[in-house]
């Protein structure tokens, strides 16, 4: 049997090594399209402020662990996939035969089409060689300007506020991580940042670049203000990588569309990660989710249903973020926006930066936002995941949102207890 992975990040990573895990005579080929040992993206803020080497950025140590494993590592691109003939066309010009073959993508950085983004010292924070250019440029007192502050763009803010430099933040939604923040918390998010001397302006966009004059780089505001600075990192969104599927004939949306058992349109072609559309566990529509605890996921199951595993079923990824910005935790879970029609449950501090939202349907609890709460992190996640009716222990939320231990021990023993009974 032979096995081609494309795509190097922590989706291809965890594919590889379970495919090989599952079958010890098969052929496993994992393709990456950078001249980098497979890292991890999520590991560049810490490479930024040096609290790791650039070999703590890569998902395995030791530069022979895949071959110990029996994986060929191929740094290359994918020009083409031949589905007639199950083969895939390498930019150097190799075609590899597979029996099984697994899309793992990811996205890639958009670049938002303002005039003057080709000038030198604009970055996005994606790859090892934007961050070794970025790590060389944001040092102590230098002035940056970062465009967009959503999940990603919050990430490297902790980063770049580490190093020293003097940092703006243009954010053209009204709030800090809009898509996964309500108003309320992403501009608490938003005063935090402030009060630690990171400059931020929501509602606001860049609307053109030029050469400064005192600094390399002139930023235009849709404010009118004008900042002139020495780097700017752009972090306004990222786009599943399906541009390379063009005339293969699979289906896509916003990523590859993939069924239960993470296949294609083609039995044969599977897709894991970012790049992957598949079943949101919240709605039962399919979205992308680009986390990497989805990646991980996806992985896993993939790798079993291409041994064969039918019974490795995608049951839905919930929506999770958890977020760190400079020292306040946030993390918001599922409908965390709520449903039509739906009850809330809402406590707020905004002085020690304390909130918590809770958001029903009927007795279950579908989504939830935190800031400054990391103690109820994992019950919010578990008590959504499950399901679980609530019954009474509703009321007792809404009435006093903290109580979720309680009510997680409560609900979770009283349904244990039922079944109990009817064995």
């Amino acid at each position: 049997m032979k096995h081609i992975v494309v795509g190097a990040g922590p989706a291809g990573v965890v594919a590889a090594e379970t495919l090989r895990k599952l079958q010890a005579s098969a052929d496993v080929t994992l393709i990456g399209d950078e001249p980098e040992a497979p890292y991890s993206r999520m590991a560049l803020p810490y490479y930024l402020v040096k609290q790791i080497a650039e070999e703590g950025t890569h998902l395995r140590k030791g530069a022979d662990h895949f071959a110990k494993h029996g994986i060929t590592v191929k740094q290359d691109r994918v020009s083409a996939i031949n589905r007639a003939q199950k083969q895939v066309s390498l930019a150097s010009g190799e075609v590899l035969a597979y029996d099984k073959l697994l899309l793992a993508t990811g996205s890639r950085p958009v670049a938002p089409p303002i005039p003057g983004m080709d000038l030198p010292g604009i970055f996005s924070c994606w790859t090892l060689a934007d961050a070794r250019n970025i790590a060389a440029r944001a040092k102590p007192g230098a002035k940056v300007l970062l465009m967009g502050a959503g999940f990603i763009g919050c990430i490297i803010l902790e980063a770049l506020a580490q190093s020293g430099a003097e940092l703006t933040v243009v954010e053209m939604e009204g709030r800090m991580v809009p898509r996964m923040m309500n108003d309320t918390a992403g501009n608490m998010i938003k005063d935090w940042c402030e009060s630690r001397g990171v400059k931020v302006h929501t509602s606001t966009k860049v609307t053109g670049i030029t050469k400064g004059t005192a600094h390399p780089l002139s930023a235009a505001l849709s404010t009118g203000q004008q900042l002139e600075v020495d780097l700017i990192v752009s972090a306004t969104g990222v786009r599943p990588n399906i541009g390379f599927l063009q005339g293969t004939g699979l289906e896509t949306g916003q990523g590859i569309l993939i069924n239960r058992h993470m296949q294609t349109n083609d039995p044969d072609i599977f897709a894991a990660g970012d790049v992957a559309e598949g079943r949101d566990f919240s709605t039962g529509e399919s979205s992308v989710q680009a986390i990497q605890p989805t990646a991980t996921e996806h992985a896993q199951l993939a790798a079993r249903n291409m041994v064969g595993q039918q019974g490795a079923i995608h049951r839905g990824s919930v929506n999770m973020n958890v977020l760190d910005t400079l020292g306040l935790i946030s993390s918001s879970f599922g409908l965390w926006m709520g449903k039509p029609g739906g009850d809330s449950a809402e406590l707020l501090n905004r002085d020690r930066f304390r909130y918590l939202n809770l958001q029903f349907d009927g007795e279950v609890l579908v989504g939830a936002t935190s800031l400054g709460m990391t103690q109820h992190v994992g019950v919010l996640r578990g008590l959504i995941q499950t399901r679980t009716r609530l019954g009474k222990w509703k009321d007792r939320l809404l009435e006093d949102p903290t109580r979720l231990m309680e009510a997680y021990l409560g609900s979770t023993q009283a349904v244990g207890f039922n079944a109990a009974l009817l064995k």
